[in-house]
């Protein structure tokens, strides 16, 4: 078990690089994510050849496992739309809601109840977005993306938190990813149309960070992200994911220049947010302990 919280710990830190990427990287939102899925399918198509894994999904288990990929490729649009029209620290912020989509989008798929516990310490991680920005409304448009963002991704680990436990996790994304730049494929031409740009084409310096941010935070991070799910629930996951702001956050104050107004409300709004991570991860090893 304390394994499983290392490899959930690992994985927190590796998302808190992917709004660094996506502020480096200059392409658009929609280009940016297709790369992103592009490569990492390639990546991991290496890795299942190199590693020899049998592959014994039939079509239509790949098919289910696939679409599932769409939601995580849809998430990372609107959270790097959420960075570009606002800036690093609005886009990993709003990323913390995604426990609280958790508890409220999970009983409702799985018809079981609500828990009391999971929605009063999401409540503890509004409060503390709350006292970070003062309800801030000059980043509105980035807020707004960054909360269907977290949403999406709600949906994404809701789902594959039963695929990992029939599947091997490095199969689960290698298909997510193929279905994720299959969907980007017949969506691109739609979305250029209405968010056109002078090239399609990464330069050598983005790409070199798609290959970063693919190898590290979509290879890497999702096979630890699946690990995990295999011995820790989802919502526990999506609640310790609420971390990340605290290392993209100091990223973006030490190399982008985003740190305006640190007073006290933001050590609080962040206290709350890791109170209710290890409020969470405390109660989680307790019932695992005692199961």
């Amino acid at each position: 078990m304390k394994n499983s919280y290392f490899l959930l710990h690992l994985a927190v830190f590796l998302a808190g690089f992917t709004g660094v990427f996506g502020k480096l990287i200059t392409l658009n939102e929609g280009l940016l994510t297709f790369y992103r899925v592009l490569f990492s399918a390639i990546l991991l198509f290496a890795i299942t050849r190199f590693l020899k894994f049998g592959n014994k999904i039939n079509n239509t288990e790949k098919k289910s496992i696939g679409k599932i990929g769409i939601l995580i490729t849809i998430h990372w649009i609107f959270f790097y739309a959420s960075i570009k029209y606002s800036n690093i620290s609005i886009g990993v912020i709003c990323y913390c809601l995604t426990s609280f989509f958790t508890a409220v989008f999970k009983p409702i798929i799985q018809k079981s109840k609500f828990k009391f516990t999971e929605l009063l310490l999401s409540a503890l991680t509004l409060a503390g977005i709350s006292l970070i920005f003062h309800f801030d409304t000059s980043y509105q448009l980035g807020i707004i993306l960054g909360v269907i963002s977290s949403a999406f991704a709600a949906l994404y680990t809701i789902y594959n938190e039963r695929l990992v436990q029939f599947y091997d996790s490095k199969l689960i994304n290698y298909y997510q990813m193929i279905y994720g730049s299959i969907f980007l494929i017949f969506l691109m031409p739609l979305y250029l149309y209405f968010f056109p740009v002078e090239t399609i084409f990464p330069s050598l310096s983005d790409t070199i960070y798609l290959i970063f941010l693919s190898l590290f935070c979509t290879v890497g991070l999702y096979i630890l992200f699946a690990e995990v799910l295999k011995k820790i629930p989802a919502f526990t996951v999506n609640l310790t994911f609420n971390l990340e702001p605290i290392y993209a956050i100091v990223v973006a104050f030490l190399f982008f220049n985003e740190s305006k107004s640190v007073n006290s409300s933001f050590y609080i709004g962040m206290l709350f947010i890791i109170s209710s991570v290890a409020l969470q991860t405390y109660a989680s090893s307790r019932i695992k302990s005692k199961s």
